[in-house]
């Protein structure tokens, strides 16, 4: 324990920057039991200063559950993680029951006349029944057991929206018995506060979501649960240890490499995490200056297309921006960032946030998570004076990520370099997504149902991580390979033109000197040179290309995607045209709709040496 804690103390001490040394933060740590970051729900504030359509948007989605039993989580079913690789049926019935729970808490702190209170009351008595609160695909064994309270991403959720709850409505909570507060506290430090302070667990010094992730609802945990002073300070001094490991691993660029996906859950739980210390330490602990956090927060925007898409780059589900608006407003007010402001305002008028806020709810990738919705309504004054203004940038450049994008006339393009051993990698350098008045036209189809399969040995045999179903070359009947050592090389950039190498990405046999892509946006027209040698010819080099929209073959030289249409030499290039829609799963479906489409644009010469290329026209 002591060598854990200097371990701890010498890498928080080795962050050299303008704030406030350590030790004058944490003898600012607000003692156990003290921490009030938020209005209680008695307080007249959640009635008075929440606009009444928002009030009645919540209580109304409350409403649904009222009376509705809980949910009794059935080992059989958390058990097919082991036994046939399913994990969507599990986590359906564990999300529903936390949004459940995350409905009826927000109706009664907004309301606060108990009418929710019972059922609120029957779901903590369910939860603390559960045997453990995470996922099974994060658990060692069939069926969870009591004594291994292993900390996953869903557990320290979990544990957030209970402690949460319990923050919220302690005075009612007490009223109806004392005992339950105490349980849900004894619950809190038996599944969380215990084992996180005691592990050794790999995701503390990890650079990608999982540290930030799991850290932020610990430290609400320690802050607002925890009563010893002793072990509060370690607890903290561990999460801030694990704060700098994270940015450490960060691309000064502040580019997400697990792409815009996983960017809440990323950097913007790291914000999170910023903002209680902030609040705990009185203002002492304070980051909001760094240069790479803005970098940081700015991806969120820097990603964006439009109409609510961003760019999918390796995993992601929906590349839709969801509920991201109850943490990007709050961010951007952190950093001074008047675009992450305006666009949060944006996004907030685009999905109702004002009007009908609980709607998300039902959109939410997993569930509502309780603090960042309460944080948000303490700003909701000022959120409801910005200007909305959706942040469409002409040109975008991220250096170590190898990310381009470029916004002219109505078409958008974004190129991704970097290697195949990143977060949540696809094997998909060079690939590039082609948008239409911010509608799709090439895309990255991202990633599917996860299974037991996803993040196995076997994870580039699903078809969505293949090169080969990316906007990328098959060389010689080879796709890329997986591995950080296959990577790009950024030949050339000037905004709107990008050229890469990417004949690392390939594997050997491919036998690929070089293979120059060069992407130039122009005023109506995306156009993709490719510029290649080989050093023998074993098959012909086929470019692939993935669409969500129906295309139509013309004279040879031109494909039709709805109004826009692609062209390409028929002397040097042949087309075919692959429905790939039985590929999809329902998550894909449901992003994409129920058509997919390879084009498939063979290079007709033997020659080791050539160039060819096509382009995307208004």
């Amino acid at each position: 324990m002591k060598l854990r804690l200097i371990i701890c103390l010498m890498m928080v001490c080795c962050w050299c920057q303008s704030w406030a040394s350590d030790d004058e933060w944490l003898s600012g740590l607000v003692q156990p039991g003290q921490f009030a970051p938020l209005p209680r729900a008695e307080d007249p504030f959640w009635r008075d200063s929440i606009p009444e359509p928002m009030r009645a948007s919540y209580m109304k989605y409350g409403e649904r559950y009222l009376g509705k039993p809980w949910q009794v989580l059935p080992f059989s079913v958390f058990a097919e993680f082991k036994t046939n690789g399913n994990r969507v049926n599990y986590e359906a019935l564990c999300f529903e029951k936390r949004r459940q729970l995350a409905a009826l808490v927000m109706a009664e702190i907004i309301e606060c006349k108990g009418r929710f209170l019972p059922d609120i009351v029957n779901g903590l008595g369910s939860f603390c029944e559960e045997t453990w609160w995470g996922l099974p695909a994060h658990y060692g064994k069939k069926i969870p057991m009591r004594g291994d309270q292993n900390v996953d991403l869903f557990n320290a959720e979990t544990a957030s929206l209970i402690v949460w709850t319990n923050y919220m409505l302690r005075t009612q909570l007490d009223a109806f018995s004392p005992d339950l507060t105490r349980t849900v506290d004894s619950e809190i430090r038996r599944r969380i506060l215990d084992p996180a302070l005691r592990g050794n667990y790999w995701w503390k010094t990890a650079g990608m979501n999982w540290n930030p992730w799991i850290c932020s609802n610990w430290l609400a945990c320690v802050l607002l649960c925890e009563t010893d002073r002793e072990r509060q300070m370690d607890a903290v001094r561990q999460i801030v240890a694990a704060m700098h490991a994270f940015m450490d691993a960060y691309h000064a660029d502040g580019g997400c490499d697990e792409g815009p996906g996983y960017w809440d859950r990323a950097a913007a739980s790291l914000y999170e995490e910023l903002s209680l210390l902030r609040l705990a330490t009185g203002g002492r602990f304070d980051w909001s200056g760094d240069a790479k956090l803005r970098a940081m927060g700015s991806y969120v925007y820097k990603t964006y297309i439009g109409h609510d898409y961003c760019v999918n780059f390796a995993d992601s589900h929906d590349n839709k921006t969801l509920q991201q608006v109850n943490v990007v407003y709050p961010f951007g007010l952190y950093l001074n960032d008047p675009v992450m402001r305006e666009f949060a305002a944006y996004l907030g008028q685009r999905k109702g946030i004002l009007t009908d806020p609980a709607a998300l709810y039902d959109k939410s990738g997993n569930f509502p998570t309780l603090g960042r919705e309460l944080f948000f309504l303490r700003h909701v004054s000022e959120f409801a004076l910005e200007q909305p203004r959706e942040p469409l940038l002409r040109d975008v450049w991220l250096p170590d990520l190898q990310i381009m994008a470029a916004r002219r006339g109505r078409l958008f393009v974004a190129v991704k370099g970097g290697n195949n051993g990143e977060n949540h990698n696809h094997n998909d350098v060079g690939s590039l997504v082609v948008y239409a008045d911010s509608e799709p036209l090439l895309i990255d189809v991202g990633v599917g149902e996860y299974t037991s399969q996803t993040f196995s040995s076997g994870r580039y045999s699903i078809w969505t991580m293949q090169s080969g179903y990316h906007n990328l070359p098959q060389v010689n009947g080879f796709d890329q390979k997986d591995g950080k050592q296959y990577a790009s090389r950024v030949v050339s950039h000037q905004p709107g033109r990008l050229c890469l190498d990417i004949a690392g990405a390939y594997p050997p046999e491919a036998g690929v000197r070089s293979w120059r892509r060069t992407v130039q946006a122009g005023k109506s027209a995306v156009s993709v040179t490719e510029d290649y040698e080989l050093s023998a010819f074993q098959t012909p080099s086929r470019l692939m290309l993935l669409t969500p929209v129906r295309p139509v073959a013309g004279k040879p030289g031109v494909i039709t995607l709805g109004g826009h249409r692609l062209r390409y030499d028929g002397s040097e290039l042949s087309a075919d045209v692959e429905d790939i829609s039985a590929l999809l799963d329902p998550l894909l479906r449901r992003v994409w709709g129920d058509e997919m489409y390879r084009i498939v644009l063979t290079v007709k010469s033997a020659a080791l040496k050539g160039k060819v290329n096509f382009k995307i026209e208004e």
